[in-house]
């Protein structure tokens, strides 16, 4: 069961591997990203924020599709984290089981505007989340559990 797909373009770090774990309870966090499975840096520091009881998998995107569409996830409470809304957007187009992505951290890029705190988007990214949104996936922005829910929408 995918209780929840998260773009962060630092994929899992210290406020997502422990707040967001602990809050949605899963027992498996899926790294969705085409650069990690051959990035040995970047997959060892990925390997070092897992929270202890969790199981960790980092996959290619189509890689994750397969597993998502084949069934071998659905034992598990899954976490998706993806480091672009074009790669959630791969996923959700997909897998229609898809029905909540979190926008938690998108850095400062080259024709990007700040809609929140942590969220910088480009007009082409905002067309994906709107048509997202209009097939019924529901956007909302929040960098931790705590923080309040805003719907994607609303910041536009």
């Amino acid at each position: 069961m995918i209780k929840l797909v998260r773009v962060d373009h630092r994929l899992l770090h210290g406020q997502v591997a422990f707040s967001w774990t602990q809050s949605l309870g899963v027992d498996c966090i899926l790294i969705a990203n085409d650069d990690v499975p051959q990035n040995d840096i970047r997959k060892t520091t990925i390997k070092l924020a897992k929270p202890a009881g969790v199981k960790l998998v980092i996959k290619t995107i189509e890689d994750s599709i397969s597993a998502l569409q084949s069934g071998v996830t659905d034992k598990y409470k899954l976490f998706i984290v993806v480091e672009s809304v074009a790669d959630a957007y791969k996923l959700a187009k997909s897998c229609p089981e898809i029905k909540h992505i979190n926008l938690g951290g998108m850095k400062v890029r080259e024709g990007t505007r700040n809609i929140s705190k942590a969220v910088n988007i480009t007009p082409g990214e905002e067309s994906l989340v709107k048509e997202l949104i209009a097939e019924g996936v529901d956007i909302e922005i929040r960098q931790v559990p705590n923080d309040k829910k805003v719907a994607a929408l609303d910041a536009f």
